[in-house]
Parts: C-alpha cells; structure tokens; sequence
C-alpha cells in the first residue's frame, strides 16, 4: 500500500510502499477513502510537542473508511461497514476516566497517527473497539473533518456549558473554528467569529455567526469588551498571544476554553482578576467516542456543513505549507491514495 510517512522528526514526508498488515485480535483493516489534514499532524511530524511520536510512522487522525479485514473476537463491526478513526486510538477502559466517560484522558491512551499509524495510506489498522461507524447519507469527505475538527470543538462547546443568548467568540476560524461556529449557534450562542483573515471572517458570517472581529487591523479585546464582553472565547488558533487577549475579553464570569496547542504555549494569568471577577479557564481534549456519534448524527440531519478542499497524498508536504501559511478556507482532506 502506498502511505505517507515521517522518516524524521522535522523531515519532509515520504511516499513509500509498505505492506498490508493483517488484523490482529479486536482489530480492523480499513480501506482509507479520505483523511483530513489536522494542525496537529504537522506538530506531529516536527516533533513539535513534549511527548514526541517515533519515526518512522504515517500520521493523520481523521481517516474515514470501509472494513476490509475482522480480526477474531471482533463483533462491533462487519466488513462493509464504514468507520471513522480517531484521535482516540486506543483506551485502557478500566480506569477512573474510562469508566466515567472522560476516556480521552486516560493515561494508557493510544493516538491514532501519533503512537499508532494513522490514515495518511491506502490501508490502515484500528482497534475495533475505537472506530465509530459513519451514518449513511454522511459523505466520507465530511466525515473525516469531523472525526477530530468537528468532535474537538462539538465538547469544547459542551464543556463551555453554552446558554441560549450568551455572547462567545470563536477564536480561529479555520478547520475547527468554522465547525466552532456553528456548534455554538446550535446550542443558542450569539457567535462572533475572531481571525485575521477576512475571508475566513466572511465564512464565519455564512455560517451563523451575528460578529465578526478582525484581529488584524482591530483590537479584538476593545472589539469585544464594546459588545459587552464574551460570556465564552474558544480559542482555536495555535497562539498564546490570541488565548491571552480572548481572557482579557472576558466579561465577568466568562469561562475561556482553550483548544489550540501552539508550540510555546502559555499565558499570563490575572489572578485578582480571575478571583473577584469569576472567571474560568477550561483546558478542552478533543472527545469521546459517544461525542463523535452525536457529531455525525447532527451532520446527517442537515445541521452542519463542512468546508473542504480535496488533495493527492502526493501533496502531502505542498498542503502542510498551505496550512502554515494559512491558505486554506478551512479543513484540507486526501482523497486520492
């Protein structure tokens, strides 16, 4: 099978020809029909993160395919059936937070293109346990967008406990953030969308958002204090300077969530002014499986759209470059292997 793979940390992608593997015991073979390229993918390659991935390994967390190969004792899924594979590779499902519902903070997690090969190839292996089936009518171009874009910012929301009529601001209008805005409408949120783009601000607008700020040439806090402050800020873009002026736009018991992981991340917290005015800051890990299920259901009903451009796994080092210098309308997905 053909497959992109990181021969190094910080090197370029190389297409190379590896062979099948055969499903072990509770796994799949799964015939990979479209993978989206995630920001993370790209930190993965450089190594950009503390717990760092072994090369040589083939990224990518959004792969979304048809079952070609059972393993034994595998019963959840037949071939045929079309799944999605997640961040979320692999889970202990005994501990503390498997058995509470927070599986993706489990400490004996595997990650899907990150400790385990991903969806950047013809061919992938997954845990049967951990693949979520694709509702039919949900086109595999889409689906693979929300398998990370979409399930991370849909619990973002749901931890920001959104209510009907607060003001939250989307931070990052791109592969996440235009998925962001119209998860946070959904659920009743006066949505303004943050970026420096103002293409990227045009398309929070087309879906749903009621303002748009401009990073570039405006002062996104003054901007958002005038409104009267944002009750939520999801912060999507990989910036500590973008996550540090979304806390200062805060109106008094604003809860920022934050999502975007830029390679030096960290901010300055007030801490009088987290105390007396009740702020909250919230750290949001992609989601749980039963999240990515209720992420395609929404999808299949008409609620979301999702904006892609397709590319050649050829292109895989050209599309990281887009995606770096921001020049993509929002989620790029490999459709031809």
């Amino acid at each position: 099978m053909r497959a992109a793979v990181v021969p190094a940390l910080g090197a370029p992608l190389e297409i190379r020809d590896l062979p099948v593997t055969p499903p072990g015991p509770g796994q799949i073979l799964v015939r990979i029909e479209a993978s989206g390229l995630c920001h993370t993918d790209i930190h993965a390659a450089r190594g950009d993160w503390p717990v760092k991935p072994t090369p040589p390994f083939v990224p990518g967390h959004e792969g979304v395919g048809v079952v070609t190969g059972i393993g034994s004792g595998v019963t959840s899924v037949a071939c045929g059936d079309r799944v999605a594979l997640p961040w979320l590779g692999h889970a202990c499902g005994h501990c503390r937070y498997c058995v509470s519902g927070r599986e993706t903070l489990c400490a004996a997690q595997q990650n899907t293109g990150y400790s385990i090969d991903g969806g950047y190839a013809e061919y992938a292996i997954a845990d049967a346990a951990f693949a979520v089936p694709v509702p039919e009518g949900v086109d595999p171009i889409d689906a693979a967008p929300l398998t990370c874009a979409g399930v991370t910012t849909y619990k973002a929301v749901k931890v920001a406990g959104i209510q009907p009529t607060e003001l939250v601001s989307v931070v990052g209008v791109g592969g996440l953030g235009h998925l962001a805005v119209q998860y946070a409408s959904i659920v009743g949120g006066t949505v303004i969308g943050v970026d420096v783009r103002e293409d990227k601000l045009q398309l929070a607008k087309d879906l749903g958002a009621t303002y748009t700020v401009n990073a570039a040439t405006t002062d996104p806090v003054e901007a958002i204090q005038q409104l009267g402050g944002a009750d939520v800020a999801i912060v999507l873009a990989a910036s500590s300077a973008a996550a540090s002026a979304a806390l200062a736009s805060l109106r008094p018991g604003g809860r920022l969530v934050l999502v975007g992981l830029p390679k030096d991340g960290a901010i300055e917290l007030p801490i009088f002014d987290t105390v007396l005015h009740g702020k909250q800051v919230i750290g949001s890990i992609v989601g749980t499986r039963q999240d990515l299920t209720e992420v395609f259901a929404l999808h299949a009903l008409g609620r979301t759209r999702v904006i892609t451009q397709a590319r050649a796994l050829d292109e895989v080092n050209e599309a990281f470059d887009e995606v770096l210098a921001g020049d993509v309308p929002a989620r790029l997905v490999f459709t031809r292997f």
